[in-house]
């Protein structure tokens, strides 16, 4: 039987009758699913979002998203732990992305350049109060602003910054730039009282005075090991000595430190007192890749000359006429527990030695001090009880920060503030919970989703630091920052998992035209796609899936 043909193109004068999107059994669809940065981001940082604009060189739009969620981009820059790079798809292809480094990049160019957050859009009526002027505190009291809430910080110590200034040495974050992104939020119109806040009955006044309270007082009283005296000359709490080596006054020591302990506090004492002329060693329960201090962090410390005796633990001190003292230790084998700051450690027998000190710095933790709170507030495990949006069993009491996470990272802290600024607002506007942002659910684009033929392989831009002498000859920050060549270098390597360039790809590449071009990127002609996958395959971002169409 004679079947009719389809008219020719050179009658018709098009192809457009030839609707061959009935030969597929698969239709592609353009996605916004999380990158990998982003999910493992503290502060959940849009991050392929505004490397991509600092790429285009637009660093005060990067800035500015930046900001959206972290009002700290140059303090984070300095000190975050930066799981995002850890997260980072371009680690399984040659080398992660300098996350971290380009978020000081940006954040610097924005106290260069005297950028400051534009003032509310609206004044709201509710008044809510900030315990706590620390990252966590100030990350609410930012946020809150933004939405133009009136916001009253407490806060017991004579400066803001709380654990970011008493905590952090300035080799590793320079006052100037701390000052700086604390004046920037209070500038928003916070007002701050330095008021020490110390027994419930404060608390409840400070509460019954304001629409909402977020506790963010810290975690100020140090854990002791049962190994050393409650109080001796020879011995000082880590808190305590950053505090004072911090403002300038460290304290008379002898000349030989031993510092207990394996984390970032015990780092930071190390190195500080090198930096007061000690000779320093570090003593560390667990063996150097398990402990919790970044990587660099030890890294430097090893290189201005102070000893570790990692995989150890302290078993006695002698104080003794001839030689100070004596810390009698032996090694141990130690084995990370399921939660952070649990462990299990086993004494190797006849693995004993000794240590010679004048003193010692005990580095091993701190809790915070619920006294004041827990006869009004639900405690669970030393930490303030809250749900995921930061909100305790009291009503319009928020908490966050150390005193409601053994998290213990500045950045965790802060994201902690933003969880519970977002929450208050929704509360006192009488609001339904936020729904979760589209294609933001589920798996991460995986390395396998991202087309690396456009993606070179280039060598991550290596940290630079300071010589050692110049380290030590004061409290100059170690690790130097990018320059605009390097930071605009560097946001070139980035995959943009999950976030459409519109590098026209899957335009140029579809064989049957199906792709148009549209205000907010494309389109998927469902006439004439067949399905055949090559826009998937192409896509440079993994921001295009391939899923089958049951008709």
């Amino acid at each position: 039987m004679n079947m009719p043909l389809p008219p020719p193109i050179w009658t018709t004068g098009t192809t457009e009758v030839f609707k061959t999107g009935t030969w597929r059994s698969a239709l592609p669809h353009y996605i916004s699913p999380a990158s990998p940065c982003h999910q493992a981001c503290p502060v959940d940082g849009d991050i392929a979002e505004w490397i991509g604009l600092a790429r285009t060189h637009d660093f005060r739009g990067a800035w500015e998203v930046l900001t959206r969620h972290n009002p700290f981009p140059s303090v984070a820059g300095r000190i975050c732990h930066h799981p995002c790079e850890a997260a980072c798809n371009r680690g399984a292809y040659d080398e992660p992305l300098a996350i971290c480094k380009l978020e000081r990049a940006v954040g610097d160019m924005a106290l260069a350049q005297g950028w400051a957050f534009d003032a509310p859009a609206v004044e709201r009526a509710g008044h809510v109060a900030v315990v706590g002027g620390g990252p966590s505190g100030l990350s609410a009291a930012f946020q809150l602003r933004r939405r133009g809430w009136r916001v009253t910080l407490f806060e017991a110590r004579p400066e803001l910054g709380g654990l970011m200034r008493y905590g952090v040495p300035p080799y590793r974050l320079a006052r100037s730039v701390l000052d700086g992104e604390v004046a920037r939020i209070v500038a928003l119109g916070v007002e701050v009282r330095h008021e020490a806040l110390t027994d419930s009955e404060d608390f409840e006044r400070i509460g019954a005075g304001h629409d909402a309270i977020f506790l963010a007082v810290g975690a100020a009283r140090p854990k002791r090991l049962a190994q050393l005296p409650q109080r001796a000359p020879w011995l000082v709490d880590g808190a305590e000595y950053l505090a004072r080596c911090n403002a300038g006054l460290p304290p008379e020591l002898g000349s030989r430190l031993v510092v207990i302990g394996g984390g970032s506090t015990a780092m930071d004492a190390a190195r500080s007192a090198r930096r007061a002329g000690h000779q320093v060693t570090i003593l560390a329960l667990e063996h150097a890749p398990q402990m919790p201090a970044q990587r660099e962090e030890l890294a430097e410390a090893l290189e201005e000359g102070i000893a570790l005796v990692d995989g150890a633990m302290l078993t006695l001190v002698e104080p003794s006429n001839r030689h100070g003292l004596v810390l009698r230790c032996m090694r141990v084998h130690f084995e990370p527990g399921a939660v952070r700051g649990q462990f299990n450690v086993t004494r190797l027998t006849g693995s004993e030695f000794t240590l010679a000190a004048d003193a010692i710095v005990s580095c091993i933790g701190q809790d915070p001090e619920l006294s004041a709170l827990s006869s009004w507030l639900p405690v669970d495990g030393g930490l303030l009880s809250v749900d995921a949006r930061q909100a305790t069993a009291a009503a319009r009491v928020w908490a966050g920060g150390d005193v409601a996470s053994m998290a213990r990272f500045v950045t965790a802290a802060i994201g902690m503030g933003k969880r519970a600024a977002l929450d208050i607002d929704r509360v006192l506007r009488a609001a339904q919970p936020a729904a979760a942002a589209p294609g933001q659910i589920g798996d991460a684009v995986a390395l396998a989703n991202i087309s690396t033929f456009y993606h070179p392989h280039v060598a991550r831009a290596g940290a630079q630091t300071r010589p050692v002498r110049e380290r030590l000859a004061g409290c100059i920050e170690v690790q130097l920052g990018f320059e605009p060549d390097q930071a605009l270098a560097e946001a070139g390597r980035c995959f943009s998992c999950g976030y459409c360039t519109h590098c026209d790809n899957c335009f140029n590449y579809c064989p049957d035209l199906a792709i148009k071009h549209v205000d907010d990127g494309y389109a998927v002609l469902t006439d004439y796609c067949k399905g055949c996958g090559m826009c998937v395959k192409e896509c440079p971002t993994g921001s295009m899936t391939l899923r089958e169409e049951v008709r």
